[in-house]
């Protein structure tokens, strides 16, 4: 009987650790949060100011958010207050029209802000604007790949303490180290903040927007 009640006890303390177990990959699994719902533009604003005056259509379509093209600019940004540290962004976009940035992101670094730039200076230059006052087509971020139209990229955007790391496609196209660098937005994108996506002379369409905390 002894033997029995031992490994009814192991039993029990197994099925307790793996419920255990169970609860704390529950509590550490990071926050999702979806920016955008696919049917409206519930928590954005279309920007007017500065170079968005002359912004085009923003609509949605299909769980689709489309961007027009502006003369020079148009965007759109959140009428919240994303996180500021330790969160990804991801996304997919595509151009539609255009041979500029079709996802030039502004999002926050603790009390900076800067903007990550895919698709701009002629279609394929990808960085950050602007990293110790350069911009993203001359400092240490910056990159280059061929984007074709009507085609979908999935992007990913990491803010930590130690870096800013961004993925297109599963691949990394820079990762800045934190430490001792100033991080800043060019004055036209002022408006972008705190959080916002724009294109330049550029159409674009985009959808599965989420936010995920990270702990």
């Amino acid at each position: 009987m002894s033997k029995i009640y031992t490994s009814l006890s192991f039993v029990c303390c197994l099925l307790v650790g793996l419920s255990l177990h169970a609860e704390e990959t529950k509590e550490a699994k990071p926050e999702v949060v979806k920016l955008f719902d696919g049917k409206t533009l519930a928590g954005w604003k279309i920007a007017h100011q500065r170079v968005f005056d002359k912004h085009g259509a923003v609509t949605v379509k299909d769980g689709e958010l489309h961007l027009a093209k502006g003369d020079s600019g148009t965007g759109i940004y959140r009428d919240d207050q994303p996180p500021r540290m330790n969160y990804e962004i991801t996304l997919e976009a595509k151009r539609t029209e255009g041979d500029d940035f079709f996802c030039g992101m502004t999002f926050p670094i603790n009390d900076q802000y800067c903007t990550m730039i895919i698709g701009g200076w002629g279609g394929g230059v990808t960085g950050l604007s602007n990293v110790d006052d350069l911009t993203a087509i001359e400092n240490g971020a910056t990159g280059y790949q061929e984007f074709k139209n009507d085609q979908w990229y999935k992007i990913r955007l990491r803010v930590t303490p130690e870096s800013v790391t961004a993925w297109v496609d599963g691949d990394s196209i820079f990762s800045v180290n934190t430490k001792d660098v100033k991080f800043s937005i060019w004055w036209e994108l002022e408006p972008m903040r705190p959080l916002g996506i724009a294109t330049w002379n550029t159409s674009a369409a985009l959808r599965n927007i989420e936010v995920k905390k990270l702990k």
